[in-house]
């Protein structure tokens, strides 16, 4: 036996009669020879970790657009530390591991520059809409590896689509401990990055909240877990109190934080930039770089314009807008 189908043996053996084998995936659009070494699963997770747009996380924002310090998660540490906690409930339920590690690192390489400032403002002028779930499953299909995509597994690509709120549930169990995930990482986070910016104070946080769930961001992140754990038999779910605990713990977020000026006020400018950026390249379809002007050849140039954007870092767009929009003083 290869290694791989030892690992497939033991999935087979220890993993619950619910989770998604690796054996039993429905495949790639494009098949390929099996790994020696490696289950399906965990060949996307390479191929994900490996890519591009995998590594430009660590430039886009999460929340605090560009901060001052080091200790500011990026997109690319928040999508680390989903991994973490999709991990870790998958492990205590008996689900494939590698599935929804694969598809954590995978959930957000869609996402644009300057966080969720961005896609409002590319779903604002583009006909075409943007979410960036949808988006993170096109880089994995079609933009990535010079336009080949990454040619992930079926699962994978339905639980990097299904993460987020308002889309439908994955198929799989593995992508719904992901949605739960993302969740409970993000507003986790974003408490302590805002404390950390004197945007929020600990005592800010309701009361029954902080009864409930917890004073600290490790007494929240064990609390939520520990409640899916608990409630979780043929589907992942919280209970109906803690599912009320956390929403009033969402709620009191964007009131305090994510719509607090103090904390965005320099994504109304964010969103300004993205939105000249789509217009100028909309307009002027020749400044793409190659791959994108033959995207705009075979699906139109809203099209290209969306891929080229949304894939770019805070730093890059930045950078380019200067180039394009800001006058340069002459050297005599």
């Amino acid at each position: 036996m290869t290694i791989r189908e030892q690992l497939e043996a033991a999935e087979r053996q220890y993993l619950s009669p619910l989770a998604t084998l690796s054996s039993e995936s429905r495949g790639r659009e494009t098949p390929i020879e099996p790994c020696p070494m490696r289950t399906e699963f965990q060949r996307d997770r390479d191929r994900i970790i490996h890519s591009k747009s995998f590594r430009r996380l660590k430039h886009k924002t999460q929340v605090f657009l560009s901060p001052e310090g080091d200790h500011y998660r990026t997109r690319l540490t928040h999508t680390l530390e989903v991994s973490q906690i999709g991990r870790t409930i998958a492990r205590a339920l008996r689900l494939n591991e590698d599935l929804v590690e694969a598809a954590a690192m995978g959930h957000d390489i869609g996402h644009t520059p300057f966080g969720h400032a961005g896609e409002y403002a590319l779903r604002e002028v583009c006909p075409l809409g943007f979410d960036h779930n949808e988006q993170s499953v096109r880089v994995a299909e079609r933009l990535e590896n010079g336009g080949r995509g990454l040619n992930l597994t079926w699962e994978v690509r339905d639980a990097i689509r299904c993460h987020s709120s308002g889309c439908p549930q994955a198929r799989t169990l593995e992508g719904r401990v992901l949605r739960y995930a993302d969740k409970i990482a993000y507003v986790n986070h974003d408490i302590e990055d805002a404390i950390r910016a004197g945007v929020l104070d600990e005592e800010d946080i309701p009361w029954e909240v902080k009864l409930a769930v917890g004073r600290t961001k490790s007494q929240r992140i064990t609390t939520f877990i520990t409640d899916i754990l608990e409630n979780s038999v043929e589907d992942i779910t919280m209970s109906p109190k803690m599912q009320r605990l956390y929403e009033q713990l969402i709620d009191f977020m964007f009131e305090a934080v994510y719509r607090n000026p103090k904390a965005k006020g320099e994504e109304g400018k964010a969103r300004d930039l993205v939105k000249h950026l789509y217009s100028y390249f909309t307009a002027h379809v020749e400044k793409m770089p190659d791959e994108y002007r033959a995207i705009a050849e075979e699906e139109g140039v809203e099209r290209a314009a969306l891929d080229y954007i949304s894939g770019m870092s805070d730093r890059f767009a930045v950078r380019l807008y200067e180039d394009l929009f800001i006058p340069k003083f002459w050297n005599v």
